[in-house]
Parts: C-alpha cells; structure tokens; sequence
C-alpha cells in the first residue's frame, strides 16, 4: 500500500531527528509528534484492512492527525527545535501523505452508495 509505505519512510526520517531534538522539546512536542504519527500509522493499517463501507471513519482519522502532525512541526521549527533543511524535508512527504489520504477519501466516498 503505497500511502502506508511513505508514512513509514516519513517516520522513519522523523525518528532519525527525534533523538536529537534539544531535550526542552524532545519529552514533550517531540514526544507528542512521535505518538502521532504512530497513531497515524495506526489509522491508516486499520483502515486498510476494513471493508469499503467502515474505511472512511478511519481515514478521516487519519487526516485530522496529518493535520495536527503538521501544526506540531511548524511550532518545533519556529522555536528552532528543527532546522529548516529537516523540517522543509518533512513537510515535502507530510504534504505528500496528505494529499494521498485525501485521494483515498475521495474515491471511497466517489463509490459510495447514495
């Protein structure tokens, strides 16, 4: 499943950085970006496997935690947590989930019943 596979890489990459966030932001922001995206994780496999008609509850999860993922980045990156080469390159795959999840929610509500 290709969304599930850049979320991974997207973890992945943010984890690399996550240990060495300043200590200020690590316990706390960096922490709740890290539950976050696992809970997208999360969101996204359950959805994956449900039949078409129990999906959406799921996926929009999922959107609303890439949404708040999102806020949670820029706020590390104003307060200088994350430097702008990481959080440019974040952003770029962030932006990329998104836009893939939103697909995926528009082709099941497409062929949904009416």
């Amino acid at each position: 499943m290709p969304v599930l596979e850049k979320i991974k890489s997207a973890y992945l990459f943010w984890y690399q950085h996550y240990l060495i966030i300043p200590k200020a932001h690590r316990y706390s922001l960096g922490q709740k970006i890290d539950n976050i995206f696992t809970e997208s994780i999360e969101a996204i496999i359950t959805a994956s496997f449900l039949p078409r008609e129990q999906k959406l509850l799921y996926i929009r999860l999922a959107i609303r935690k890439i949404d708040t993922l999102k806020i949670f980045l820029m706020i590390l990156w104003e307060t200088k947590s994350l430097d702008n080469k990481k959080y440019i390159a974040l952003s770029v795959k962030i932006d990329e989930i998104g836009k893939m999840i939103g697909g995926w929610s528009g082709q099941i509500l497409k062929n949904s019943p009416k």
